[in-house]
């Protein structure tokens, strides 16, 4: 079977979210097989209210949501063993080692202990974190939080990777660290999903870009088709994401 026949990593049609406002306004979005999409938009334009609902960490009030052709809405726990979540807080266990955490989030997927072990101790090499993987995670600062909880979200192999502002709190350095990771899955034929406010880090990471305000998706393309959407050929993201928006507002 062609990869032409096979679902997209993620279908989103007519999701619709409401809080005290409308926050997702039934919103359609298509992210293709292999595909590093950044996801972008103000804040309060319901990008991390979207993605929640993709990890079935929200219900949504109307819509429907198809991870790699599962029905995320009807099938929450096929469509998670095939995800990654990664927050802007990260959400780790205090009392555990960074070892401890990987093996036990590996076990609630189902993943067999020795299979665990070894994908474990992989990603603590990888991600910088030897010198502290039999310390409590209580100590750890954001950005060391921040590595464990990206390496939670992996141990399960996912095939679609979403993270909401995942280089929050990270220095330089670890920074890059991330950014090469994410940058090789996708290269490994893994689908990744982000938000970030550094727009440079779209710019150069993104395969596509996604602009969302007010709960739709306002503009969606590579760099160059936004800068023939906006009709500017030369311009950074930064300016093109301002105009884009700039015309939403004034549109609405």
């Amino acid at each position: 079977m062609g990869t032409e026949t096979l679902p997209p990593a993620l279908e989103i049609h007519g999701l619709t979210k409401r809080f005290d406002r409308l926050a997702v306004a039934g919103l359609d979005l298509t992210v293709r097989r292999g595909e590093f999409y950044m996801l972008l938009g103000p804040n309060g334009a319901g990008k991390t209210t979207t993605l929640r609902m993709v990890s079935g960490l929200l219900q949504a009030d109307e819509g429907s949501i198809h991870v790699f052709g599962v029905d995320a809405r009807r099938d929450q726990v096929a469509a998670k063993q095939i995800v990654g979540w990664v927050s802007d807080e990260p959400m780790i266990y205090d009392k555990l080692t960074p070892l401890e955490y990987l093996e036990f989030v590996a076990g609630l997927w189902g993943v067999a202990p020795d299979v665990a072990e070894t994908r474990a101790r992989a990603l603590v090499v990888l991600l910088g974190l030897e010198h502290v993987q039999h310390a409590h995670c209580e100590g750890f600062s954001r950005g060391m939080r921040q590595k464990v909880a990206l390496a939670g979200a992996l141990v399960h192999d996912p095939q679609l990777i979403i993270l909401d502002e995942p280089l929050t709190g990270l220095d330089a350095g670890s920074a890059r660290l991330v950014k090469s990771v994410l940058a090789d899955r996708v290269r490994r034929g893994c689908t990744v999903i982000m938000t970030t406010h550094i727009l440079e880090i779209a710019e150069r990471m993104g395969d596509r870009i996604g602009v969302i305000s007010g709960g739709r998706l306002v503009a969606e393309g590579t760099l160059q088709e936004l800068r023939e959407r906006v009709g500017r050929g030369d311009s950074c993201l930064e300016e093109l994401f301002l105009a884009i928006v700039e015309q939403d507002a004034n549109v609405a």
